[in-house]
């Protein structure tokens, strides 16, 4: 049985209690999954973000069809943001099919903005009431088109670091969100933040699967444990303080950010060989 059969049950467990995170935070899907795959696993970078992507997909969908029946999706600003995300994830999933994938380029932009991805997350999990108390003031006077705009700028900003990274849909949309529609209830913040993830995620995992780094039994797996992880946790969500989860689940990031930072991932040649859709 080769390695990737022999670790099937361990990407089911790793997404299970990736998930029970996500489901009591609302944060920390990619931000965990995609360097875990890189830095436990050996999975190529580039497989990691797409096989991760495409799961975001389905897992995002049904909690947006969960927020869609209980009316807590603003689809204006899901509008506003996908203006914005759509064309930039089309763009850099094109740019990155300039590249080798598979080659040492690509890999190299990947770490470099999956690190950036995991530090900004990290802060915003921290320090997100100081930064709404410090900006929302100064951002709650901007006009309709002002917000409409920055609103735009945020889904391009997102939709290309998503793209290469599979992180940042949720810490930088969620932040974002709060200061730009500081009357939105925060269930509705939430709601059109995973509304908005869904096409995001949806359209950057088809371009990386013709870009041939998806792995479907990876993915498989994934699906199989992080569903019930993250409803066990949405379950479990109101009995944990989240301050205290935000705080070691930003902690745990940097961890990782700083694993990436030293280099620490395996040589290339050492990777352990996945099998990528379109693979011979």
């Amino acid at each position: 049985m080769s390695a990737i059969h022999a670790l099937q049950p361990i990407y089911a467990v790793t997404a299970f209690a990736v998930g029970m995170l996500v489901g009591m935070t609302g944060v920390g899907g990619g931000a965990l999954l995609t360097p875990l795959l890189i830095l436990l696993f050996g999975v190529h970078p580039a497989t990691a973000v797409g096989t991760d992507l495409l799961h975001a997909a389905v897992t995002k969908s049904a909690g947006s069809l969960v927020h869609g029946l209980s009316g807590t999706i603003d689809w204006r600003v899901v509008r506003r943001l996908a203006a914005g995300s759509i064309p930039l994830t089309v763009a850099t999933i094109a740019a990155l099919s300039a590249l080798d994938i598979r080659g040492a380029a690509a890999r190299e932009l990947i770490d470099v903005v999956l690190l950036l991805a995991l530090v900004i997350t990290a802060v915003m999990l921290v320090f997100r009431d100081k930064i709404v108390a410090r900006y929302s003031v100064r951002l709650g006077g901007l006009a309709e088109q002002q917000v409409a705009f920055f609103t735009v700028a945020v889904g391009a900003v997102i939709g290309a670091i998503v793209s290469i990274s599979s992180v940042g849909a949720g810490a930088i949309g969620v932040t974002a969100l709060v200061l730009l529609y500081p009357k939105l209830p925060a269930a509705r913040i939430v709601g059109t933040d995973i509304a908005h993830a869904v096409p995001l995620t949806l359209v950057a995992g088809i371009g990386h699967w013709l870009l041939g780094s998806i792995d479907l039994r990876i993915f498989a797996s994934l699906i199989l444990g992080s569903v019930p992880g993250i409803l066990l946790g949405s379950y479990a969500a109101a009995r944990v303080p989240e301050r205290a989860l935000r705080i070691v689940l930003a902690a745990t990031l940097i961890v990782v950010a700083t694993k990436l930072s030293l280099g620490l991932l395996p040589p290339a040649g050492d990777i352990v060989a996945v099998r990528t859709v379109g693979a011979h």
